[in-house]
């Protein structure tokens, strides 16, 4: 197994990197198509899908590209990913994301730490990170039990992009780039007063999305999935 320090790396760079994407290309589409959200998602969307296939891609091999705390818990759930290495694994992805929102906010010119105001606290909006988290599990843990992880890159980042576009909530799917994205007020911010029910809707996905695999796959056998998560 590749050393702790390597995959927390790995798990921190790719975080940031991801968040990055979202933020900096959602300021960029605020930018060149002002008061067009459609056109703002589409631009915002297809930048994050192509940049997580490629942090899938090149951080996988390393520490699974998890990106993402829900999917460290399933994968330790699942016996892939061992206890004492959850707790880094998640405080690596927070502070990843933390620092690729800042990143993306210095890079426009902006205050490093910018609280977002946009408030997305509404029932809809939790039903709409469920269903993105759970389906985002399913996707990542079906391919791992099947033994497909190779198709991963691809599948994940395709799965993200249309989650973007069918969930109420744009597909989160991630407490901590959902944590991330709370410090920039940007087209892809989030209140913090909004955070807390949105990582709940996400635990909580993640949660159903691990009982379905559970169902259809049965007792869950040690494997280490390729990839993973969202933004």
């Amino acid at each position: 197994m590749i050393p702790l320090p390597r995959r927390l790396l790995a798990e921190f760079l790719g975080t940031a990197l991801l968040v990055t994407v979202v933020v900096g290309s959602g300021i960029m589409a605020q930018t060149l198509s002002p008061g067009d959200t459609g056109l703002q998602l589409l631009q915002n969307s297809t930048a994050t899908v192509l940049g997580l296939a490629v942090l899938i891609l090149i951080l996988g091999p390393i520490s699974g590209a998890h990106f993402n705390p829900v999917v460290s818990l399933a994968d330790w759930w699942h016996g892939g990913l061992p206890a004492r290495d959850l707790a880094p694994y998640i405080a690596a992805q927070t502070s990843g994301a933390i620092s690729g929102a800042m990143l993306a906010n210095l890079m426009f010119a902006r205050p490093p730490i910018t609280w977002s105001t946009t408030d997305r606290t509404s029932p809809h909006l939790w039903l709409g990170e469920l269903v993105a988290t759970a389906g985002l599990i399913l996707v990542i843990f079906c391919l791992a039990r099947a033994g497909r992880t190779a198709a991963a890159p691809a599948a994940v980042a395709a799965y993200i992009g249309a989650a973007y576009w069918f969930t109420s909530s744009t597909s989160f799917a991630n407490p901590a780039v959902t944590i991330g994205r709370a410090f920039s007020d940007t087209f892809a911010g989030i209140a913090p007063s909004s955070v807390p029910a949105f990582v709940a809707a996400q635990l909580v996905g993640g949660t159903i999305g691990m009982l379905l695999i559970h169902a259809l796959f049965g007792t869950p056998e040690p494997v280490t999935p390729h990839p993973t998560v969202k933004r």
